[in-house]
């Protein structure tokens, strides 16, 4: 049984959570993270960012999610986020690190093409720069329908459509209800990892390359990426979902990491795990890939977001 922290989400408050969030079928993508300029105000860049969503948008033809760094976005909607959420500190275990990149704002796009992409995310910037400047920017896109750059199945553990949004949104009747928190990382593969023989590097995700069937037991090596992510608590697995995409060129790619929760508890547990601060076993994928980075985000409800629309006018 899985551990859904956004359960007891009533269906009706399902429109409130940013739609993007779940909307699948796009192959180009886009991530930019902002800082606000000196003496800008917060609300300010929230404002700008609300404004280029819901009906007559500049944005229409391709799908937008938001998010705010966890302490910006309290400072100015208490209470409206999930009560865990915090920025990304960094993840150390005895022999491997995962870097905080922390930055104020977080935008994804995805649509069908690139230049749809790639207009609307400069309708952003230019939207957005008198409070904020790009601090990163990359494009990603779909790898053979559901694969990462090593060539194995991704996200296969997430939940289904049905299971998505009590997993992924913050449940109940709180102003909270609606919200997510997003972890954004970026993963350089490593070359070591093609090197390895196919048997060799289905032992260190733990499933079958072609089909993606999980080792049996017998088979799966403690330090496994399926074992180190499967983690039970009080007898249920967490879950997280997961939107991932791959980045770079033949030369330098890896995987952006986009995974939703509707807490940040779940998100960092599996961290901890893959860099053997529990346990003490580092996860075996993390020796053929680097972290560049590392941001918590809050993603705030469609109705958090529309609060701040007329915010100057």
């Amino acid at each position: 049984m899985k551990l859904v922290p956004g359960s007891g989400l009533p269906h009706d408050l399902r429109m409130f959570a940013q739609a993007g969030i779940f909307a699948v079928g796009s192959n180009e993508h886009s991530y930019v993270e902002l800082d606000l300029l000196p003496g800008a105000e917060p609300a300010k860049l929230v404002a700008s960012v609300a404004a280029l969503q819901g009906p007559g948008s500049p944005l229409a033809g391709v799908g937008t999610v938001v998010g705010f760094k966890p302490e910006l976005w309290s400072a100015i909607a208490q209470g409206q986020s999930p009560p865990d959420a915090h920025s990304f500190n960094g993840v150390a275990g005895a022999d491997f690190a995962m870097p905080a990149t922390q930055h104020d704002a977080w935008l994804w796009v995805a649509g069908v093409s690139r230049s749809a992409v790639f207009d609307a995310v400069t309708t952003v910037i230019r939207h957005t720069g008198d409070t904020a400047s790009v601090a990163t920017e990359t494009s990603g896109w779909v790898y053979q329908t559901n694969r990462d750059l090593t060539g194995f199945v991704d996200g296969t553990e997430n939940p289904s459509a049905l299971e998505a949004h009590e997993v992924a949104v913050q449940g109940g009747d709180s102003a909270a209800a609606g919200s997510s928190v997003v972890l954004y990382q970026k993963w350089l593969h490593l070359e070591s990892f093609s090197k390895l023989s196919t048997v060799a590097q289905e032992k260190v995700i733990g499933r079958t390359k072609p089909d993606s069937v999980e080792l049996d037991a017998v088979e799966m090596p403690a330090d496994s990426h399926v074992a180190r992510n499967v983690i039970e608590v009080d007898g249920e697995e967490l879950a997280i979902y997961r939107r991932n995409s791959s980045y770079g060129s033949p030369s330098e790619h890896g995987t952006l990491f986009v995974g939703f929760c509707a807490s940040l508890a779940p998100l960092q547990t599996m961290l901890e795990s893959m860099a053997g601060v529990r346990g003490g076993i580092r996860d075996a994928l993390t020796r053929h890939t680097a972290a560049l980075s590392g941001a918590y985000y809050v993603v705030p409800s469609v109705t958090s977001l529309r609060r701040f629309v007329s915010f100057g006018d």
